[in-house]
């Protein structure tokens, strides 16, 4: 009989980092690809991408409605409690043999945990890396202490992951699978990007990326608010901003955003979701990728051009030397933005090596899900970190 997958994916960036696994389940003939998908993609408000994964010829097996209208703190934790209900129910008729997770999304705590209690091995992807800006951290950590495979992006959060009591022989670092999108695809060259957004870009253009910080200090209408300030100052660059995600008071952050581009049509754009394959052509024609996105750190290095990381939502996370940090406050943004596009700074990533590995780890993780043994996986046992003690 196939080996049953079930991948989970719950938000378009989320879905980027999973195709090309997805892609090579589906092409196993000894594999089959069940797909659950949740959250963000099923809703109107951000761009019903679910559309986006039918129309790269996947077969959804499961919608799993759990995206509440609210964005707020009671809003989100109500829908992860309808994610756990509808998420039992999904592996109850769909029965896969490992379920496939990436990230630290709320939705998937929920996917993970129905699968915990439904005694189906979990495979998780990104663990072991620190996000101390954001709840998701917790998150994070803690779906790895649910799963039974980990697939890390580099060693120092393969270790990590391992201190955390998981066994090193289930523990991989084959990098960051959103390389093997970057690699495969085509990219949109400037003229076919403009064509496909509507869109002219011009000798100067950034990317915004921002989502909320649910652990920071400082509101996230007031950061928002402090990045618009420090573009205004840049009257000569053309600006794409890109949807916040479903984080509590994301929709505070797309709404500011809105307004903004609503004053400034001749060199903004709002968009619900690029798509992939746009996106990643965004990073290839930009000067700059500015906000608090992962992508910055993972996808952008790869391009060898600057992102400018604002605020405490990727403290912790390995950083490239193309990637400058600033303060959530408009002279610390517009410095940082000056800064990348110097001569100077550009110039230095030439020959940049990206910490998050290089393409090919859809491949060798799907070969680790077709061949591991998962007769005993799930009676785990804490793996002890041996601590020598040099006390005398």
């Amino acid at each position: 009989m196939k080996r049953k997958i079930c991948v989970v994916t719950g938000t378009r960036a989320e879905y980027g980092l999973l195709r090309w696994l997805m892609k090579e389940i589906d092409n196993d003939p000894s594999l089959e690809l069940q797909l659950a998908v949740t959250g963000a993609h099923l809703s109107p408000e951000f761009g019903m991408t679910y559309r986006t994964i039918e129309k790269d010829g996947f077969k959804i097996d499961e919608k799993v409605e759990m995206l509440l209208s609210s964005d707020s703190d009671v809003g989100i934790a109500k829908s992860m409690g309808i994610g756990l209900i509808s998420f039992a129910e999904c592996f109850s008729r769909l029965r896969p043999d490992i379920v496939v997770g990436l990230g630290d999304r709320y939705e998937l705590l929920s996917a993970v945990t129905a699968a915990l209690v439904m005694r189906v091995p979990v495979a998780h992807l990104h663990g072991g890396e620190l996000t101390q800006g954001v709840f998701d951290e917790q998150i994070r950590h803690s779906i790895t202490k649910m799963s039974h495979l980990h697939f890390t992006a580099a060693d120092e959060y393969r270790n990590r992951v391992i201190q955390l009591g998981e066994d090193p022989a289930h523990v991989y670092n084959f990098g960051a699978p959103a390389l093997d999108s970057i690699s495969k695809f085509r990219m949109l060259t400037k003229d076919e990007f403009s064509k496909e957004t509507g869109f002219e870009l011009g000798t100067k253009n950034f990317l915004v990326t921002f989502h909320p910080v649910t652990r920071g200090k400082t509101g996230v209408e007031t950061q928002a608010m402090e990045l618009i300030h420090a573009l205004d100052r840049f009257k000569d660059a053309k600006i794409i901003f890109t949807q916040s995600n479903a984080d509590p008071d994301g929709r505070k952050i797309s709404e500011i955003f809105s307004t903004y581009v609503h004053g400034n049509p001749e060199r903004c754009i709002f968009v619900n979701s690029l798509g992939q394959l746009k996106y990643l052509s965004a990073l290839k024609h930009i000067d700059a990728l500015i906000g608090n996105s992962s992508s910055g750190l993972i996808e952008m290095p790869y391009f060898r051009k600057p992102t400018v990381n604002i605020g405490s939502r990727q403290d912790g996370r390995i950083k490239a030397k193309s990637v400058i940090d600033c303060e959530p406050a408009a002279g610390s943004i517009s410095a940082a933005i000056m800064k990348a596009c110097s001569t100077d700074f550009i110039s230095c990533l030439r020959g940049m090596k990206n910490p998050y590995g290089k393409p090919g780890a859809s491949l060798k993780i799907k070969n680790v899900l077709k061949t591991a043994g998962l007769k005993d996986i799930l009676n785990k046992k804490f793996h002890d970190i041996k601590i020598q003690d040099n006390a005398k």
